[in-house]
């Protein structure tokens, strides 16, 4: 039985808003609609990435699929052609392939069902892991020996996957073989070459372009949105009997077409994907963080560090052993997308964390915030330290990288919480893994050195203030926070000086590295300087005499880290007052809905949803930090987990019907109905949503 399945008797709509995603460990992925019709430019049976897990360029876009039957041929005048395919044009869509769509399932292969005039089609796509590999199986199985002929036609982008590819210029150098082909771009001499070849069937070389394809996605965003496709040929099999035929895309150094194609076995490379899938989750029962009170307060905290963590497993009842609930499996196998190589700075093998899917890399921040959630509450301890090992390596002037460039993988370390997300996550990982070795040797120095760089003073204007031990940073051109967005020159959301979450992230890892006596002068200074009143919980910003008091979702953090510079009273405030301004059923609203830079709608051109991106879009990974927060000030009783829950169970429910299948968008609209949006699958939104599902037991 498969993860997630979709009837889709033979309707377009609203399948092609759902999507599939398989990943490689290495950046690079395959994605694409319930029915078969690309929508994203980033859509695509094989996009790999040459300098991993960066470097990504989109191979394959995807195959075509036409059936004759009765002995026709594909090139008869006159042949009556099935296409399988869905491809939106300007005016159209043609073809119509989803009237013959039965059935789509995805769990470690995408999988449909297709049936034309009682002949039924299977189609099964994989990725193949730790490969720029990937496989596309056709099972034909017509009745009564009725001669059928499936024509499978590769369209090929060979470009950057952030780009579109044109007809106009382009050359594109195809060599061919009896099962096999090679397509290499003139224009780019040193690249990589696409090479097709199948199992059965021949080759017939064309070498046509297919112009004006339409991302409709991409409309809506206001960016490129159509490209030219070139298909070299096809690929056909012959049959009055069931049969199968397996086309094979890899991209790599240019290399002569080989006679034979690589020995990759379909099955054999299935199993080994769902044994490596199957085995991240490793059962853990973590208690929850102990907290450190503050001064005259903390009580929730001292209650939380004395309890346990309901099970999150579920007994299997035959087999006598726990089994991780069917929830629990769904999330553990989205986070394992998210897990992927990268190499050190000195050449060494390592594992970072790509933040969302299919358009971002590995940014620091992402990395350090989700790392709990996809690593140590499924028990990858080993992926964890090389994870932060390989962060640790890249500390400079006190700080971990913010992102590594796309195409040359170069450290870039414009962010104020990344270095001090680490600072939390590296404790963690040793508090959960007992490591205690690789934590003083390697992690505990970088530690140092942030705090150490935060202190005296580092890039962009980070320091502590001597008079009151606060970190101020940056200034009106910078966006430093997670809450980043600029568009030409603008920076939407302003937040330089000092910072809430900073300085509560600052206040926790001074508490975690014993600096006792500045950790109490920042507490008294972050009361003072951030504490409005109970009705509006904490300001957002103080700058010098300046305090911005929009209600936004930095303040839950507070709050929800293991060591609270606040009172119980005030925590309980902060939670009620996110509780009523912020929470919706998928996450936070990045800001209240009464403040007059509230943005309702997220849509339009680049500029328009940058506007909007932090002014009151809904975000589900800071929710991870609310129902923290909520269930902390709750003492966790049995109620408030039960609570929380239900916070928790609308976010399932989209992980499980909505957009991505089988992961949690970046992002949702703040007017209902909250469509998703951003990334389809976003690193944070799948790690806190484990993190949460694992700590109340669903």
């Amino acid at each position: 039985m498969s993860l997630y399945t979709v009837e889709t008797y033979g309707r377009l709509q609203p399948h092609l808003g759902q999507e599939w995603l398989l990943t490689n460990g290495r950046g690079g992925f395959a994605m694409g609609t319930v029915v078969g019709c690309n929508t994203r430019r980033y859509h695509g049976l094989l996009c790999a990435a040459t300098l991993p897990p960066v470097g990504r360029v989109m191979a394959l876009n995807r195959v075509g699929e036409v059936l004759c039957f009765d002995g026709a041929d594909i090139d008869d005048p006159g042949a009556k052609l099935h296409e399988l395919a869905v491809n939106q044009f300007r005016d159209r869509f043609h073809p119509r392939g989803e009237q013959y769509l039965r059935r789509f399932e995805l769990d470690d292969s995408a999988r449909w069902d297709y049936e034309v005039e009682g002949v039924r089609v299977h189609k099964e796509v994989q990725v193949l892991w730790g490969q720029n590999v990937a496989a596309v199986r056709y099972t034909v199985d017509p009745p009564d020996g009725r001669r059928v002929q499936l024509a499978l036609l590769p369209f090929v982008g060979l470009r950057d996957f952030h780009a579109e590819r044109r007809a106009d210029g382009a050359r594109m150098d195809l060599r061919a073989g009896r099962r096999a082909c090679a397509v290499a771009d003139g224009a780019n001499p040193g690249g990589h070459d696409l090479h097709l070849w199948s199992d059965a069937g021949r080759f017939v070389q064309r070498g046509d372009w297919w112009f004006g394809h339409v991302y409709a996605v991409e409309t809506f965003r206001g960016l490129g949105d159509h490209e030219d496709l070139y298909q070299p040929g096809r690929f056909v099999l012959e049959t009055d009997k069931k049969a199968t035929i397996t086309l094979w895309a890899e991209l790599a150094p240019r290399r002569d077409l080989p006679d034979a194609p690589p020995a990759y076995a379909f099955d054999a490379e299935l199993s080994r994907r769902r044994e490596i899938v199957g085995s991240t989750w490793k059962p853990q029962r973590p208690a929850p963080s102990p907290g450190t009170p503050g001064e005259g307060g903390g009580e929730g905290l001292r209650v939380a560090g004395r309890n346990h963590h309901p099970n999150p497993l579920r007994a299997d009842r035959e087999s006598g052993q726990e089994q991780p609930s069917l929830t629990i499996q769904r999330l553990a196998r989205a986070a394992n997308d998210f897990v992927v190589y990268r190499k050190s700075p000195t050449g060494e093998d390592g594992t970072t964390v790509i933040a969302g899917y299919p358009w971002f890399a590995d940014w620091g921040r992402d990395t350090m915030i989700s790392l709990p959630g996809l690593l140590l509450v499924t028990g990858r301890f080993a992926e964890a330290r090389q994870v932060l090992s390989v962060f640790a390596s890249y500390v400079s002037e006190g700080m971990i990288p913010n992102r590594f460039n796309d195409y040359d993988n170069t450290p870039e370390y414009n962010t104020v919480d990344a270095s001090l997300w680490f600072v939390h996550a590296a404790h963690e990982y040793a508090r959960l893994s007992k490591d205690s070795r690789s934590f003083e040797e390697t992690l505990l120095p970088a530690c140092r050195k942030i705090v150490d760089g935060y202190r005296n003073g580092t890039r962009y204007g980070i320091r502590m203030d001597p008079a009151d031990g606060l970190v101020t940073q940056g200034d009106a051109n910078t966006q430093l926070t997670w809450m980043d967005a600029k568009c030409d020159g603008v920076a939407f959301t302003p937040r330089q000086g000092k910072a809430v979450e900073i300085n509560a992230l600052w206040y926790h890892a001074l508490v975690l590295m014993g600096e006792r006596d500045l950790a109490a002068k920042v507490r008294e200074s972050f009361r003072k300087a951030f504490w409005i009143s109970p009705f509006r919980g904490l300001a957002d910003v103080v700058d010098g005499a300046r305090r911005d008091a929009a209600i936004r979702p930095n303040q839950i953090f507070a709050v929800s880290l293991p060591n609270s510079p606040l009172t119980d009273e005030q925590q309980a405030a902060v939670v009620e007052v996110v509780r009523r301004e912020l929470l919706t059923p998928v996450g936070l609203r990045t800001l209240a809905r009464s403040d007059p830079n509230f943005k309702p709608h997220y849509s339009g051109a680049q500029v328009q949803r940058d506007a909007a991106y932090h002014n009151g879009t809904i975000w589900p990974w800071p929710a991870g930090a609310f129902l923290e927060a909520y269930l902390r000030v709750n003492r966790r009783s049995p109620e408030s987990v039960e609570q929380a829950r239900r916070w928790l169970e609308p976010l399932v429910h989209h992980l499980e019907h909505d957009a991505c299948l089988g992961s949690v968008s970046e992002i949702f609209e703040a007017a209902e109905p909250h469509r998703p949006d951003g990334c389809p699958a976003q690193a944070w939104s799948v790690a806190e949503a484990l993190r949460l599902a694992v700590e109340l037991g669903m």
